[in-house]
């Protein structure tokens, strides 16, 4: 069990902050710039397991932000800048392709964008989402190295959320929806936060994605050397988050999790720092 919790990916970079019900008053705005590192892993779920060719750094550095259009509509802008590094040789990897090098790639992910709506808003607020990822990464054929989803991705969400006196509940279900060939996935989470001190929150979540198996996208054999934003990507994580409000606009969090199952995704320890501004 102790293996299990320190196992963790980098697809949890985006904060759960994307997936919660409630949306930003009418000109407010929110933004958060997060860094998430995955240092030097070379095994990824599966079943069996997989030993990568080389070892592989994957950092992101993203952007995310919402806009209050109106009292229920918030426009969301998630723009994140891949930073990955593969290095070292690993005789016991599962494939052996020698033209997959060392090498490093800073580039763009995919950039999302989409609109939150509340529907209903008393006890429980209950919000439905839409965001639309673009395929604004890249893949370097030679070094396998890939920084986002050949495709474009459509995300549905049903959001329902809860607050109370110094806690909240939010949870999530809906699916990722990819062109090109992907397969689709099937998404459901939440998570629960208590303020422990009059600056600092403590939450934990829970966050499970399950491929759907209906794609066959062929992709180069280098790029699943690296296990790089790969078909059939799934996982099952849980975790804490903490946040500091230093005050009422600026504070910052940090995250860790682990994983209880997974597919095509790295076995490694993820750790989030991030800042966040509210105007």
């Amino acid at each position: 069990m102790k293996k299990i919790t320190t196992f963790i990916f980098v697809l949890l970079s985006i904060s759960m902050f994307s997936q919660s019900p409630w949306t930003q008053e009418k000109g407010k705005i929110y933004t958060q710039l997060s860094f998430t590192t995955i240092s030097n892993y070379n095994t990824l779920f599966g079943d069996p397991e997989y030993i990568l060719q080389r070892n592989v750094t994957d950092n992101t550095m993203q952007f995310y932000g919402e806009y209050g259009l109106t009292s229920k509509t918030t426009l969301i802008v998630n723009l994140p800048l891949k930073l990955i590094n593969t290095e070292g040789f690993n005789n016991n990897a599962n494939d052996i392709i020698t033209s997959t090098k060392e090498a490093s790639e800073t580039a763009l992910g995919n950039i999302e964008i989409g609109l939150k709506h509340n529907f209903y808003k008393k006890d429980w607020l209950l919000s439905g989402q839409l965001s639309i990822e673009a395929n604004t990464g890249n893949f370097d054929a030679e070094t396998g190295i890939r920084t986002g989803y050949d495709a474009v991705t459509f995300t549905p969400l049903f959001l329902a959320g809860r607050g109370y006196k110094d806690a909240y509940l939010q949870t999530f279900i809906g699916a990722n929806i990819r062109t090109n060939n992907y397969s689709a996935n099937f998404k459901v989470g939440g998570e629960y936060g208590k303020k422990i001190t009059e600056q600092i929150w403590l939450i934990g979540f829970i966050d499970i994605v399950k491929s759907l198996e209906n794609g066959d996208i062929n992709l180069p054999a280098t790029n699943t050397l690296t296990g790089l934003y790969v078909n059939d990507q799934e996982y099952g994580a849980f975790g804490f988050k903490g946040i500091y409000e230093v005050t009422e606009s600026f504070g910052v969090n940090s995250s860790f999790g682990g994983a209880f199952f997974g597919n095509n995704v790295a076995k490694q320890a993820a750790l989030t720092f991030g800042l966040y501004h509210k105007f």
